[in-house]
């Protein structure tokens, strides 16, 4: 069974929002069982367990939140190389476009870097012009389809990573099903 969690910080519901859209992308995903939680009420259990992370803050001043360093820097301090090698990904919201999103998913990313996370952002578009390549970002809530989308795709890639590199289901693998659709040359 692939295993993923959704770890989030949100002060005014807008991450909480993505994080759910996250979750719902990973389950997307046959055989996979998600766990969405906030860092208020995560433990490092919930971690452990996982095979793969999806983390979410709220952009501060271009970097992640302090709730969210805490949570890595007091309640995962001491759980270091238990979870070497997992497969991480990064989401964040601010304010207004501009404001840090994309730098904000760069700090998470090298937090769970520090950690041993293998990470990774999406090529694929989600919409006309957004793509994940270091997250899904949004500004305020995320209410655009293509944002809504960038979600989800963020949480189905993480879920196939997994599934592929953890539980060996090559047939997931996201560039093989791409191959697949492509017609015949």
């Amino acid at each position: 069974m692939n295993r993923i969690l959704v770890l989030y910080d949100s002060k005014s519901g807008n991450t909480a929002k993505m994080a759910a859209l996250v979750a719902e992308g990973a389950g997307e995903i046959s055989e996979t069982e998600v766990r969405l939680r906030s860092v208020d009420e995560a433990t490092a259990g919930d971690v452990v367990w996982c095979d793969g992370l999806a983390v979410g803050s709220p952009t501060n001043m271009g970097i992640l939140s302090w709730k969210m360093k805490r949570f890595w820097d007091e309640v995962m301090f001491d759980h270091w190389m238990k979870v070497d090698g997992k497969i991480a990904c990064a989401f964040s919201t601010a304010g207004g476009w501009g404001g840090g999103m994309e730098m904000a998913c760069q700090s998470l990313l090298t937090v769970l870097m520090n950690f041993g996370f293998l990470v990774f952002g999406v090529t694929d578009y989600a919409g006309k012009m957004t793509t994940g390549h270091y997250g899904a970002v949004a500004a305020r809530e995320p209410r655009d389809a293509a944002i809504q989308a960038s979600c989800r795709l963020l949480g189905r890639r993480l879920a196939e990573w997994t599934a592929v590199y953890i539980h060996q289901r090559v047939e997931l693998h996201p560039t093989r099903r791409v191959q697949e659709r492509m017609p015949p040359c």
